[in-house]
Parts: structure tokens; sequence; C-alpha cells
């Protein structure tokens, strides 16, 4: 049992929540919600023991292994399956213990291996392979090592570790940022079936309905319960915040009336007494705090100046990075006004491919883009917050692309993007990712585009930026096309959805929630199980002696021949099954020619015998 007693929590002298209390038992799974920097992760610390609280308990009753997802991969040569299965202390300490026993050593031999069967250890290999499996990995590079791959790529290396780790307690932080859509759908199906305790920070609103049962929103320095996933969650707070309004608006409404007394009556003698008496009253009086349910973020995305029926067209495009090697092949695809397309599909599969060939062509191997001229396009992609100038301020970046209007025009419109009083002035270098795809958002919003392409714009956002975004792309006028693992957003702003998948792209007839069936009947497709069931079996002795009558019928009329006179004729047996060499050594006597050749080819599927005749 994981139990929070009275705990207090400060970051520096800043005061992130006081007096929190709660407790989780096995199968629960925990939701910490709650606005960036409202102290989430701050929280994991303490439970880690990386943070100590300034006042209360942590008991951790019965939670001997803890696991979490490390922040840092080592830059190593140890194969993706051996980093995994390190996340498994146990296993690895078991191992080295049989590795440290001699051969005579029996009773110590027998004793290990026990241990190894107690701990599920000899099917270890196969877990940490599924779990690679599931989060993306192809099988080719799971002997691979650790420094082969990128940033994004060792991260979900460090997810598998943690979910290795046969744990009481598991605790992610935002463990969907670097995973696509077919690896969240499967990790959320793997949390479903975690024995134990989860705490799980996120930003995805279907991940968190999909995963919790229980939801801790960090909110005013205070943290509150609530049963249920996040929605019920934000229906209850929806609630409770509504008749918060209304008792502060009753409230401030008795306020008002005993200050108007008060200011009537405290100065004349035959009321002071009354009058002081109301003061106290208002003195002693709970404030109801004002419920506070506007999103910091209000932005709308202007509509575009011009906006052409026919916007962008690929046709019979491929497109990759390497000539003759192209990722898509044959694209057709037409953009026009009002379109909003969600692109699906996984890792690799060429989505973002896709998009910079639509954006400027730079992917476009062979084949056709046409552009309308007065096409505006806002392209929005991670690396471009790398573009940013470090040493310049959001209002100087704003400032770049609008010369022309006025200093509080610009101001405004930042505020709107939670930028505000001297943040405006500050320099990008040190500000948080989120920080940084606000602003490139609100610069690419800014150009009043036509043709919006996304590829994962909620990456860094929390969730009030995120439904910001849903609102603005929802009201937005112009075309849309969108990659996102962010299901409530595709939801939410997409009209049709489009798969990539195997070098195409192809419309997806389905709905969103069908996706998930969708890639696992192709992953039972792809399964070696449906393989070999799909071949045919070895014929019986009653087929084979079917398929030796059918042989015989075909050769009846060759052998005719034979008996009339043609002796210069050359058979040649071609039978693919499991027929014998007596089998066609019985066939060749009824052919009763001269000679003749045969080939045995097993391969398990049985196929009607071909006969040639050819002249001698």
């Amino acid at each position: 049992m994981l139990q929070l007693n009275q705990v207090s929590l400060r970051r520096g002298d800043r005061l992130l929540f006081a007096d929190a209390s709660f407790q989780a038992h096995a199968g629960q799974r925990l939701g910490v919600t709650g606005a960036n920097g409202s102290g989430k992760s701050s929280l994991f610390d303490a439970i880690l023991g990386r943070l100590e609280p300034d006042h209360g308990e942590i008991r951790l009753d019965g939670l001997s292994r803890i696991a979490h997802v490390a922040q840092e991969s080592p830059a190593t040569q140890r194969s993706a399956l051996d980093y995994v299965l390190d996340g498994d202390a146990e296993l690895r300490a078991v191992q080295a213990s049989l590795a440290r026993v001699h051969e005579h050593e029996s009773a110590a031999q027998h004793d290990g291996w026990a241990q190894l069967e107690a701990i599920d250890g000899y099917t270890a290999e196969s877990r940490a392979g599924k779990l690679l499996h599931g989060l993306g990995f192809a099988q080719v590079e799971i002997s691979q090592p650790v420094n082969s791959f990128s940033g994004g790529w060792r991260m979900r290396l460090n997810l598998a570790q943690a979910l290795m780790c046969r744990s009481d307690l598991l605790l992610l932080d935002e463990p969907t940022n670097h995973l696509d859509l077919p690896a969240i759908l499967w990790l959320e199906s793997w949390l479903n079936r975690y024995p134990g305790i989860l705490l799980l920070i996120s930003h995805d609103r279907d991940f968190l309905d999909g995963v919790c049962t229980r939801i801790a929103q960090i909110e005013r320095q205070t943290v509150s319960l609530y049963n249920g996933n996040f929605s019920q969650f934000e229906r209850i707070r929806s609630e409770q915040l509504a008749q918060q309004q209304a008792l502060y608006n009753k409230q401030q409404r008795e306020i008002s009336h005993i200050q108007a007394y008060v200011e009537r009556f405290r100065y004349k003698a035959s009321k002071a007494r009354q009058a002081q008496s109301r003061l106290k009253m208002l003195e002693r009086m709970t404030q109801i705090a004002a419920a506070h349910v506007d999103s910091p973020f209000h932005f709308q995305i202007p509509a575009p100046d011009r906006q052409p029926q026919h916007l962008l067209q690929l046709e019979n495009v491929d497109a990759g990075y390497s000539a003759g090697q192209p990722v898509l092949r044959g694209v057709n695809l037409q953009l026009a006004a009002g379109a909003r397309l969600g692109l699906l599909g996984v890792n690799g599969a060429g989505k973002s491919t896709l998009v910079k060939a639509l954006a400027d062509g730079s992917t476009v191997l062979s084949g056709e883009r046409i552009i309308h001229r007065d096409t505006r396009i806002g392209y929005f992609t991670q690396h471009q917050l790398d573009l940013l100038h470090p040493e310049q301020s959001p209002l100087d970046h704003l400032r770049e692309l609008h010369p022309a209007e006025r200093e509080q025009d610009l101001r405004n419109y930042l505020g709107g993007f939670g930028f505000s009083n001297d943040r405006i002035f500050d320099p990008v270098a040190p500000f948080s990712g989120g920080e940084k795809a606000r602003l490139v958002l609100a610069l690419i919003i800014r150009q009043k585009p036509n043709l919006m392409l996304l590829d994962e714009p909620t990456n860094h956002l929390d969730l009030e930026m995120r439904q910001a975004l849903s609102m603005a792309l929802v009201e937005y006028e112009g075309a849309l096309v969108l990659i996102s693992h962010d299901r409530h957003l595709l939801r939410m702003v997409c009209d049709e959805l489009v798969i990539v998948h195997d070098g195409q792209v192809e419309a997806f007839d389905q709905s969103l929630d069908d996706y998930a069936a969708w890639l696992a009947q192709r992953e039972e497709e792809k399964s070696p199980e449906a393989e070999s069931a799909s071949t045919t079996k070895s014929p019986g002795r009653r087929e084979l002696r079917k398929l030796e009558a059918q042989h015989r019928a075909q050769l009846k009329p060759l052998s005719d021949q034979v008996r009339n006179g043609y002796q210069g004729i050359r058979v040649s047996f071609r039978i693919k099954g499991d027929a014998s060499e007596e089998t066609l050594r019985g066939l060749l006597a009824q052919s009763k020619a001269r000679s003749a050749v045969y080939d045995i080819v097993t391969n398990g599927v049985p196929v009607d015998l071909q006969v040639e005749a050819q002249s001698a």
C-alpha cells in the first residue's frame, strides 16, 4: 500500500502542495494531473526518496520493488534485449549467482534453477521480446546495440526496462511522449493488466481515460482525489466548480450588502455597534475562492486572406530520401478548401515523409506536386523548435515577422499563448519544450495560413494548451493535415482519416476506435502461427491415394501415345508435396517412357502433376 499522510512539498521557496493525504492499493491506477509546475514530477521524486517532504510522511508498506522510467540511457554496446532484461534486477541477481556456482556444486545449482523458475526466469527473454515488439521495435532491432538508436527510441527502451521489472509500484511520467499511436494502444492494454499500483502522469485525455481508475488533481497547492477516469473527473470537477461559483457569487452579494451597511452607519452613533459587529462578521467569514475554470490560453486562428478551392495535389508521387529507394509509392492526394485529414500509421511508415512532400516537396522523388499560387502553408514539426533564435525573446521573434504592428498588439497576441509580463522579453534558450512549442505555434498561426500541416503538435503541451489548440482548430476555416498520437485531438478536428502503411497512402474508412482492431488483425496476419495455418498440411494416406489416382489419369493420354509407337517421349515429373520416390517410379512405369526427370519438392504444398512431352 502507498500512503501519504499530511504531506507538504516545496521546491525552493515555492510551496507546491500542502497537507496531501491519500492511499493506493494493488490494482489501482492513479492518474496525477495538474498544470505544468504544479508538483506532479516532484511528487514522484518524493515517493522515490529523491526529495524529502517538508511535512508529513510517505509510507510504502509492502512495496519493495518500485519501477520508474529512467530519463537518460547510457550509450552502451549492450543489445536492446539485454538492456531491457536488466530491468528485472532479481533475474540478473539469480543469473549472476548461477554463473558463480561451480559444476560440482549440484545443490547450489538446483537452488539457483529453482529460484529461476520461481521468478519465471525461463520466459524472461520471451517477455522482453514481447515488450520491445509492443513498443514498436522490429525483430532485427532487438539484437542491435543501445547506442545505435536515436534519443526517442532509447526512451522507449527505458520504458520497456521499467515494464520488465516485476514491480509492486510503477511510476510513469509522460510515457507516451515518444510513442506513436499503435505503441500507445499497446501500452494502454498492458497497463490495464498490471497487478500492482500505478501512478501515471499524462496530458493525453484518451490515455488517462483508458487506463486510470482514480485521478489525483494538483491545483492551487492542494491534492484532490476523484474516483473514475479523466472524463468522469472532469464532469465531477465542473459540477463542483459550478456550485463553488454559485456560492462565491452568493457570498459576494452578502459581502456587498454588509459593506454597504457598514459604510452607511459606521459613523452614526445609534448604529455604530451594529456596524462594528458586521465588520467582525466580514473578518470571520471564510472567503470562498472564485472558480478559475478558464484556461490560461486564449487564441484563435485568423481566417485566411485567400482560400483557393484546390490548394495542393500530389500526382503519382514516389516519396523518400534516396533515389531508387522510395518510402511511399504512387501517392495520389488532393487537398481542397476545408479538407481535414488525420494521418494514421506506425512510426517509420512514412507519415512525416508524406507531410514533407506536401510542405515543400523535399521528399518527392518522382511524380508531380501541384500547388495553387495563393496557397499559404503553415507547417509545424518538432525540429522547428530548434530553429528558434536562442538569444531572442518571444516578442523579438514575432516582431521579425510583423515589424509594422504595434507592440501592444503583439504582446496581447502572445498573452493568449501563455506569454505574459516579463516572460515576453526573456530569451527563449532556457524555455521548456512546451513553451517553445507554444511559441512556434503562435508564429505559424499569426501568418494566416490557409493550409496547416501539423506533425505531432501536442508533444510537450499540457492538457489546457491541448484543449485550447483543439478548440482553435475546430473553428479554423482553412484546410488541415494532422499527425498526432492524441486521439482526443484527432477526433475533435479531423473529418477524414488516411492510413500510411506498406508504402501506400489509402483512405481509412473505419473510425478511429476501429484502428486498434485493424492493427491487431494485421499483427495476427503477420504472425508465424498465421503463416503456418495458411499453409496446407501434407496429405494423409487417403489424400495421397486420391492424388496418385489423379496423376494416373493425367498420364493416361501420354501412356496411350507411347503404346501406339511414340517411343521417343521424354517425360518430366515435378511434384510439389511429400510424394515418395517409390510413387514416382510407379508413375514412370505406367508411362512406359524410356527415361524421365523428376524432382521432389517438399514445401508442403501439393499441386497437380505437370507432364511435359518432348521429342527425343
